[in-house]
């Protein structure tokens, strides 16, 4: 049986509003008053318990208001920004003057934190909501124009997907919408440009949209926290999650947006639970819902480039100088996509060239010449997921056999998909094309040049370290932790103790999935590690007698 749709307007039981009242505090409420207006961070949830309120997308240049929605009796007002910190992108006021309570954001984590009933429902709800927006005019709030062929177009896209953000791509490519550059006071010179409430931000970047919307890192969030995640992939989010559950203040930090190496990965068929299999963008989308609703502060792009440690809180540096102080440190920054030596190979980066296949990627190559470099399983998932999407796949491998390091239940699909070339024993060796790729040089026991509008690359990563400087790493730049710490110096003496499980060659700094040295490289394994980290974690901080 199918669940059921959640309601953006849900019938709350007399219980449940009388609990829900107990968090709010009364407010005047006349008509015309505004509650929030777009803009706004950490603003309120607001109850009407009678009267009503009008949640109006704020005129545009070149549109005027628009009403959203009117709330009445018995209902809340608010969406998913509420527990994340992203500024209010709609405006609520007073329709009809009636009694309303607001919520602020430490009585609505408190709530969450104490009744379970009133959580799933507040979470399904601005869940709801949230998906709501994303199909209506509030999508207008924020429109990003870009050629699919950009790079810096793509990524912002790819941040603005990531991040679930309600928003509107534009195709800048599609010649009807290239006549509406100039009304709009910009010219294809500023692409990739996001429109934010009406105003123009050119040569737009991930970073800079994370400062607008209140999703960047700021200084009002300078107070030490209890532990610092650094990198929201799988064993990233479950660490946050876990540590945010169990009481500990925690921020989780990403140079790119939440999902790591699994949001590359179209689909997961071996993860407990899902018999039909997960795409990697759809259990990050719920991994960090949940991060949210347990209080974790999710940061991105975020990068840290600088890890200090002294006898208090540890210092994590970022690239824009902002520095977060934390009791205790996870580092989950997993493995970074290795390349291949070509000449314009960087030209082609976000041009034909991809180091994921998820829907992003399948909606700009569908029905396509393609081809798929690797031969384990992030390979040969992406290559039966084009096949899927209407490409005809040419799977290049270096190796003699398709079975060397790709699990047998994917090369048995493989091997009977007749849109699925198998090329063993070849390499790619030359990329051709004007602004985009167009074709691609195989040799070995294929030599020929081939049409192809996109190379997917799943040939390895490296370990996502050079910034931990004072942290022990092995030849190839895992992370040691545990019992595989060699050096201990004069601050372990101190402590009368030895590295606990997770706990690198620095106290009170740990790592958990693909970063660490004799990791398992899968997905579930990654969450594993997330999880179980968090426990240490906690002992490092009684010992310490830093935890609050």
């Amino acid at each position: 049986m199918g669940h059921k749709a959640p309601k953006i307007t849900p019938e709350l039981t007399d219980a449940q509003w009388e609990r829900m009242l107990r968090y709010g505090v009364s407010i005047p409420a006349e008509a015309g008053d505004v509650l929030f207006t777009s803009g706004d961070r950490w603003y309120d949830l607001i109850l009407v318990e009678s009267g009503s309120v009008d949640v109006v997308r704020d005129p545009l240049k070149w549109i005027d208001e628009t009403l959203i929605a009117n709330l009445g009796p018995r209902t809340f007002v608010g969406e998913l920004g509420l527990l994340n910190g992203q500024r209010a992108f709609l405006t609520a006021r007073v329709a009809e003057p009636g009694r309303m309570l607001r919520i602020d954001h430490d009585a609505l984590q408190r709530m969450m934190a104490e009744d379970d009933e009133l959580c799933d429902l507040m979470l399904r709800t601005l869940w709801a909501r949230r998906e709501e927006l994303r199909r209506g005019p509030a999508a207008w709030t924020l429109k990003i124009i870009g050629s699919e062929r950009s790079r810096e177009a793509v990524a912002l896209r790819r941040y603005a997907e990531r991040l679930d953000l309600v928003h509107t791509w534009v195709d800048a490519d599609d010649p009807e919408r290239a006549a509406a550059f100039a009304g709009h006071g910009f010219t294809r010179d500023d692409l990739p440009v996001a429109i934010v409430q009406g105003e123009n931000l050119p040569h737009a970047t991930p970073g800079q949209l994370a400062e607008l919307l209140g999703l960047a890192y700021a200084a009002e969030d300078d107070a030490t926290v209890d532990l610092a995640v650094v990198g929201a992939g799988p064993a990233g989010l479950a660490a946050a999650i876990y540590g945010a559950s169990e009481g500990l203040d925690t921020v989780l930090l990403d140079a790119v947006a939440p999902g790591g190496q699994s949001s590359a990965t179209s689909r997961i068929e071996n993860y407990l639970g899902f018999p039909f299999g997960v795409s990697g963008d759809d259990l990050t989308a719920q991994a960090s819902l949940q991060a949210i609703k347990f209080g974790v502060r999710v940061v991105a792009p975020c990068e840290a480039v600088r890890l200090e440690s002294d006898t208090g809180a540890l210092r994590l540096t970022l690239t824009d100088g902002a520095v977060v102080n934390a009791r205790a440190v996870i580092v989950t920054t997993g493995v970074a996509y290795r390349s291949l030596g070509l000449d314009r190979w960087k030209e082609f980066e976000g041009a034909g060239i991809h180091y994921a296949a998820s829907t992003m990627e399948l909606r700009q190559v569908a029905g396509s010449e393609v081809v798929v470099v690797g031969g384990a399983n992030s390979a040969g998932q992406a290559a039966l997921a084009l096949a899927a999407n209407g490409c005809h796949v040419r799977l290049v491998v270096r190796a003699s056999e398709l079975g060397s390091q790709m699990s047998s239940y994917l090369v048995d699909r493989i091997v009977d998909d007749a849109r699925i070339d198998v090329h063993t024993s070849t390499q790619v060796v030359g990329l051709h094309g004007d602004e985009n790729l167009e074709r691609v040089t195989l040799s070995g026991a294929v030599e020929d040049t081939v049409d192809c509008r996109g190379l997917f690359c799943f040939i390895g990563a490296e370990p996502a370290t050079e910034w931990l400087a004072d942290v022990e790493r092995d030849e190839a730049g895992f992370v040691h932790t545990g019992a595989d710490v060699i050096a201990l110096d004069d601050a372990w003496r101190d402590l009368g103790r030895m590295p606990l499980p997770f706990e690198t060659s620095v106290p009170r700094v740990f790592a958990a999935g693909d970063v660490r040295r004799g990791s398992m490289k899968r997905v579930a394994a990654a969450v594993g590690e997330g999880s179980s980290a968090v426990a240490p974690v906690h002992r490092a901080l009684a010992a310490a007698e830093v935890f609050v």
